[in-house]
């Protein structure tokens, strides 16, 4: 399950500006459903093919995850994931592998569920700041499960799941998933209330469903699940990214252009669509995916990240470059999780003009920034100062290029295929 090449390794990407974007791109499945399908692989005994898998650091990260419990994991194909499951799980998820990604807390449920108990280490991931898992643990506990931390170890036990109504005091992804995986082989019906509505969720439900289980309002606010079901391996194909297409938007409006993003969809990507559009960014969808056209300096605007349908707080670092370059003053305010303005220092060392006051960012856009070196600290930081190189006079030197590799494929060569100036060096 090794990366092939250099992606996964610490590197420098190298940006020249004055290249407009043209031409196509195909984007990636997406990183946030498939680690969730990987973990539901544990579900049920038997062979799984996914089909779409992005070859990014994560998805390695979570098979050996997987290896670890005992199941088999291999590249069938060039995006083509086959996961074998075995009767029997080791239903524990080591430090020195759940360190690495955050998403390996998915695992709690659905080893749960299988094995009645699982020892999950607390997650790693992105540097940008705590993410608590209490709604997670607490949802659980409210299955029946037994729950004790200790160790910077979560360890679960539960001889009987039982069917319950869940209320989150926000829609978490990651709590909605766990509950969501744990209540297949609960006795009874289970409602999760303020649930999560993002389409990796129903993509998630989507696939357990194909596996047998009995699941409704996927997409809204209000899941239930029918648990006890039989459940059998499948073949499945990944969703688009969302998080991908939009980052290769945001080039565009830095870089300018017109480009087609193939297997995009607008559906997943409205609240971004609808604020590139304020800012005068052309985006429609068609057959293939979608196309996106910027011929001028866009206008600043306003912006917040919400739970899905609003703007993804992924999206705020590549937002906020993109912001450097409009023209006007525009206000981003993040209202899901402290600690994501890490990155701004580096812009400023651009030339951007960029002050934060708490969760606020003010951004006074300028016309061009000056390339220099800088570097990223996790996944979109490090794509938002590449998408800023884009727009900045001069040469930019982005280090930090393994932050990239774990959710972005091969973004370099895309950006090229587009007619971008950027090159990797290790």
């Amino acid at each position: 399950m090794d990366q092939q090449g250099q992606y996964g390794t610490d590197g420098t990407f190298v940006v020249q500006s004055g290249n407009r974007l043209e031409g196509e791109v195909s984007i990636s499945g997406a990183k946030n459903s498939v680690l969730k399908i990987m973990a539901a692989t544990t579900l049920a005994q038997g062979r799984f093919v996914i089909s779409n898998v992005p070859r990014i650091s994560d998805v390695t990260y979570m098979a050996e995850l997987l290896v670890a419990v005992g199941s088999d994991v291999h590249w069938s194909g060039a995006n083509e994931l086959t996961i074998v499951t075995p009767e029997e799980l080791t239903p524990i998820a080591p430090y020195h592998l759940v360190k690495q990604i955050r998403a390996s807390i998915s695992l709690l449920g659905p080893l749960l569920a299988r094995c009645g108990e699982a020892s999950v280490a607390l997650p790693g991931g992105d540097d940008f700041g705590p993410r608590p898992i209490d709604m997670h643990l607490q949802a659980l506990e409210q299955l029946g499960a037994e729950i004790e931390v200790s160790h910077g170890v979560v360890m679960a036990k539960a001889a009987n799941l039982i069917g319950t109504r869940v209320v989150l005091e926000f829609p978490s992804v990651g709590a909605t998933e766990n509950i969501l995986m744990a209540a297949l082989r609960a006795k009874g019906e289970t409602t999760i209330e303020n649930a999560a509505r993002e389409p990796e969720i129903a993509d998630l439900a989507s696939c357990l469903s194909q596996m047998g289980a009995s699941i409704s309002g996927a997409g809204t606010s209000t899941l239930t699940v029918e648990g006890g079901n039989e459940l059998h391996p499948v073949e499945r194909a990944v969703i688009a990214d969302r998080i991908e297409a939009s980052t290769f938007l945001t080039a565009l409006g830095v870089a300018g252009g017109e480009i087609m993003l193939r297997n995009a969809r607008l559906d997943h990507v409205d609240m971004i669509a609808r604020k590139l559009g304020e800012m005068d960014m052309r985006i429609s969808p068609s057959s293939e995916g979608l196309w996106a056209m910027c011929d001028r300096r866009l206008r600043a605007t306003d912006i917040s990240t919400l739970p899905y349908p609003g703007i993804p707080t992924d999206m705020k670092p590549l937002l906020v470059a993109l912001l450097a370059f409009a023209d006007g003053v525009g206000i981003v305010t993040e209202n899901l999780f402290a600690g994501r303005f890490r990155y701004v220092d580096e812009l400023v060392r651009m030339g951007a003009d960029i002050r934060t006051e708490g969760q606020h960012a003010i951004v006074r856009g300028k016309e061009s920034l000056s390339g220099a070196p800088v570097e990223g600290h996790d996944i979109r930081a490090t794509a938002a100062l590449l998408v800023a190189g884009l727009g900045a006079e001069g040469t930019t030197e982005v280090s930090g290029a393994q932050h990239i590799d774990r959710g972005y494929e091969k973004i370099d060569e895309k950006l090229r295929g587009l007619g971008a100036d950027v090159s990797r060096k290790l």
